[in-house]
């Protein structure tokens, strides 16, 4: 039985626990909380630009897997993201 829209799970993001609507992408809960996702290697910040998977620019790290494309991968409760942004 699906989540009704107003539902809310648990996750932990970069050390702290938020709450975000259930079946949210990873990049919407991110977005909700902070607007960090990642560096560049010369430093510049990094987010979500294409929201469908093929731009590479929303990676996180989710459950102790790095580069993970945060907008395809949908929140679960207990989830744990870390964002590489400081």
């Amino acid at each position: 039985m699906p989540a009704s829209a107003s539902a809310l799970i648990r996750i932990r993001l970069d050390g702290q626990d938020v709450e975000v609507p259930a079946e949210a992408s990873v990049a919407v809960a991110v977005l909700q909380h902070t607007s960090k996702f990642r560096r560049s290697r010369g430093g510049a910040a990094r987010g979500p630009l294409c929201g469908m998977g093929i731009c590479f620019e929303c990676r996180v790290t989710i459950d102790g897997r790095p580069h993970q494309r945060s907008c395809q991968i949908e929140c679960r409760p207990g989830m744990e993201v870390r964002t590489d942004a400081p």
